[in-house]
């Protein structure tokens, strides 16, 4: 009964033998009493319905609403045709599968307050949360669901150090976001990279701040002074897709990051864990169940998510209203959102390179012993700057599969012809376009 209970709920015959003959049995109140007894005995206790065929008895056992049930030899789940008892390491687990412990109210004895939080921090995130800070800090953190006081300390569960650890990448390297651009449609060439692992709303920042670098962006005129911009994918359809990875992803598992990658065809975002205990598949996007509900809290005080389960419905309108492909959601052990992208109107065509390459100048250059492979990788090194806004010397090594000497020929080169400029810091800056670059893209336009 305890491994039915366990699992997805069976029947019992009671006048059947093993060798699958009908013997038959007697059945009566007192029969039925003891066998309701024995239920009544398992903790917690489980429901059963009687019923009868002639002369066999059958006991229907529901599947178990408060998981896991346990009889006086141990816990027992179903597997097949067996029922198999779990040892300590899948008792452990399944009392995770079910919910029955959550990751983000667990205390982490091992994070000391005067050494690992960082106060710029939370003062961060009282500032986002308009929360004004009229007592002390312990207080508030206890107060917000984040700390707890025992023996005169104060000890933090894991929602306090996932948002306010000086190094939350000492503490929990799976909190991570992983963002990658990549060449065409595969998992082949990466052409930029960056792991964000500082807190979470830093990492949610920093992986919608990564494809903001990347998606195309078309100006409509308004009538006004300023221009509406038009990104390629709303992001506010993608920021929620990278909202929803960060707060529902499984932490326990410890092999996996949130990923956003961003193909020429499509953008994938990924968290480990699927869909939450107790949301099925058809109720997806119409009710919400919240995986980490102190994780899930502490952003709806920032407003970062609403905790109504609208979020895949905003995505999924947001899209629509873009004039885009329908949202893939997909979720087994991962739980994957893909977004389709359009081929860019304003990005240059390949059949427009001998006609770019006269107006910006590098036609001339071969001249100066410039050769046709030469001119056309020049032209795809000025068509990534044109769709992504700049690019960096690593990122054209990767994009023409050339040496960083090279690399650094070409953009001698551009910026010769007046094409391209550097722009910020010797270590952080990057490669944008000139006005005079600005002004004849604007005339292709």
């Amino acid at each position: 009964m305890v491994a039915f209970a366990n699992a997805s709920g069976g029947r019992i015959f009671l006048g059947i033998s093993d060798d699958k003959k009908i013997k038959g049995i007697k059945i009566n109140n007192a029969l039925k009493s003891q066998i309701q007894d024995i239920a009544n005995n398992c903790e917690p206790l489980i429901k059963i319905i009687f019923e009868e065929f002639e002369n066999i008895l059958i006991i229907n056992v529901r599947e178990g609403d408060d998981k896991p049930y346990r009889c006086s030899s141990g816990f027992y789940t179903r597997v097949g045709p067996n029922s198999q008892k779990l040892n300590r390491d899948e008792i452990i687990a399944f009392i995770k599968s079910e919910g029955k412990i959550r990751f983000d109210e667990l205390v982490n004895l091992k994070f000391d307050y005067r050494k690992d939080f960082d106060l710029n921090k939370f003062e961060k995130f009282l500032k986002l949360g308009n929360i004004t800070k009229l007592i002390d800090t312990p207080t508030l953190l206890v107060n917000l669901g984040v700390a707890e006081k025992q023996e005169g300390k104060l000890i933090f569960n894991n929602t306090g150090i996932l948002f306010f650890a000086k190094n939350l990448q000492n503490f929990y390297p799976q909190a991570g976001v992983t963002c990658a651009l990549y060449k065409g449609t595969e998992k082949v060439e990466v052409l930029d990279r960056k792991d964000f692992n500082e807190d979470i709303v830093f990492n949610i920042d920093s992986a919608m701040n990564f494809l903001k670098q990347y998606i195309p962006v078309r100006y409509e005129m308004t009538g006004t002074p300023q221009r509406r911009e038009l990104p390629e994918i709303p992001y506010d359809a993608l920021r929620e897709a990278i909202i929803n990875a960060v707060a529902h992803r499984d932490y326990f598992e410890k092999g996996s990051n949130v990923m956003v990658e961003m193909f020429d065809d499509r953008i994938e975002i990924t968290n480990f864990g699927g869909l939450p205990k107790g949301l099925k598949p058809k109720d997806f996007g119409k009710r919400s169940v919240l995986r980490n509900p102190n994780i899930a809290n502490l952003l709806h005080r920032i407003k970062y998510i609403e905790k109504m389960g609208t979020g895949i419905s905003k995505i999924r309108r947001l899209v629509k209203e873009a004039g885009l492909p329908p949202v893939k959601f997909e979720f087994d052990t991962f739980f994957n959102v893909t977004f389709k992208r359009l081929k860019s109107k304003h990005i240059i065509e390949k059949d427009k390179y001998e006609e770019f390459g006269i107006r910006f100048g590098i036609n001339e250059g071969i001249n100066e012993g410039i050769n046709e492979g030469i001119k056309n990788r020049l032209l795809q090194e000025i068509l990534h700057i044109k769709q992504y806004g700049f690019f960096t010397r690593e990122i054209i090594e990767r994009l023409s599969n050339i040496s960083t000497a090279t690399a650094e020929r070409d953009i001698a080169f551009l910026k010769k012809i007046g094409i391209i400029k550097f722009e910020g810091s010797k270590k952080t800056g990057r490669y944008v376009l000139t006005e005079k670059g600005k002004k004849l893209f604007e005339e292709e336009l």
